[in-house]
């Protein structure tokens, strides 16, 4: 599972039973079943093609599981899940292959250019499967 981009299946989630809006935004929610957990080597990261934008899922060693933009701002390629995994003063990391920026796996943001933000995904595990929040 780590050398291919995988294309998961999306499904609706309902609605909580809370104010009209947040039905209507939860509405539209959609969870996409990444794959099984197992498939996942800890400290490495999968591309999973949500539509037509890559998605760059991590496990680290502890059984966390993080998603971020595959893109690579910097080098403009999508490149992301391929990435070194590691930390920085303990905050999970992931450095871009090409030229080694690192981006925050909690929050998207870059280390070495704070104002450039990757997009971060909602991401569980459900009875072994990740499932990723579109």
């Amino acid at each position: 599972m780590n050398d291919t981009a995988i294309a998961p299946e999306p499904t609706r989630t309902a609605a909580p039973t809370s104010s009209a809006a947040n039905k209507s935004a939860a509405s539209a929610a959609i969870w996409h079943r990444i794959g099984p957990f197992d498939d996942i080597w800890p400290d490495t990261g999968v591309c999973a093609l949500i539509g037509r934008r890559q998605v760059a899922v991590f496990r680290l060693t502890d059984g966390s599981l993080y998603a971020i933009g595959n893109h690579d701002p910097h080098s403009g390629a999508n490149v992301l899940s391929r990435g070194i995994v590691g930390d920085l003063g303990g905050e999970p990391v992931v450095a871009s292959p090409i030229y080694k920026h690192h981006y925050l796996l909690r929050t998207g943001a870059c280390v070495e250019e704070p104002d450039t933000i990757l997009p971060v995904y909602s991401i569980e595990l459900r009875d072994g499967i990740v499932w990723l929040k579109d």
